[in-house]
């Protein structure tokens, strides 16, 4: 039997396919302005990917900001159920799950058999999600991709005290001014982050092992600056971006 599980992210549109509840094949593009035609065009790069040609017996489940545009999903199932099937599937051991997002981050509390038991979401502010990653590395002229692996090269890392994208910018224009080197600037940046984030995780009742998903879980540095915050470990899996298409794929077996 095959499975088909489409993330809709306000940033990023993920897919995954199983089959008899093994991974098989993935697919990765960025959202646009059309979530509908993003998750089309992953969903037909993973039919490829995948080798299935027969979709007459696939089920399908969307998820994500944009879960309700898919007009050919079987079942459209929030992230915080799909993200908790998805790090359940790739450990059956995680009992917590912090997911970072585009637009918004997630504490999750799992059950023994990888339910969710409670959750809390951040509030509307841009601050400690990907979103906010990308207004400081604009104002840095800085790679995304390279904020992890230079905040790691800092001596002495700033402080960052506003909670606020826009005030924390000028915070961040302020430092550039003053001369602070970058490598302290964006570490600085990702303390600011865990510490938000730690606070966050620990509103559901904080425990491990634990999981850190979504797509900004790949920078290192964020992940040693939260680990700093909660005091202990977390665990990355090599599919953390696609977590929530993951789980999608494994919920749509029981439709």
């Amino acid at each position: 039997m095959y499975t088909v599980g489409i993330d809709i992210g306000s940033i990023t549109t993920k897919a995954a396919a199983m089959q008899d509840g093994r991974l098989i094949g993935t697919s990765l593009g960025f959202t646009g302005y059309n979530s509908a035609a993003a998750g089309k065009k992953v969903f037909t790069e993973l039919l490829q990917v995948a080798g299935i040609n027969d979709t007459s017996g696939l089920k399908i489940v969307s998820t994500g900001y944009g879960r309700s545009s898919l007009d050919f999903a079987d079942k459209a199932i929030t992230e915080i159920t799909c993200h908790a099937a998805g790090a359940f599937f790739l450990n059956d051991k995680i009992r917590f799950i912090i997911d970072i997002g585009g637009q918004d981050s997630k504490a999750i509390l799992l059950d023994e058999k990888g339910r969710v038991k409670n959750f809390v979401m951040n509030d509307k502010c841009a601050a400690g999600t990907g979103r906010f990653l990308e207004v400081m590395a604009r104002a840095l002229e800085i790679n995304l991709d390279d904020f992890g692996a230079l905040s790691l090269k800092a001596l002495q890392p700033a402080q960052i005290s506003s909670l606020c994208t826009v005030f924390a910018e000028s915070e961040v224009i302020s430092l550039i001014a003053k001369g602070v080197a970058r490598e302290n600037i964006v570490a600085g940046i990702h303390e600011s982050i865990g510490s938000r984030i730690a606070a966050l995780a620990a509103r559901p009742g904080l425990t491990t092992p634990l999981m850190v998903t979504g797509g900004v879980a790949k920078n290192i540095g964020l992940i040693k600056a939260l680990e700093k915050a909660l005091g202990f470990k977390t665990e990355v899996s090599e599919y953390t971006q696609l977590t929530g298409a993951i789980g999608a794929a494994v919920l749509a077996k029981n439709l």
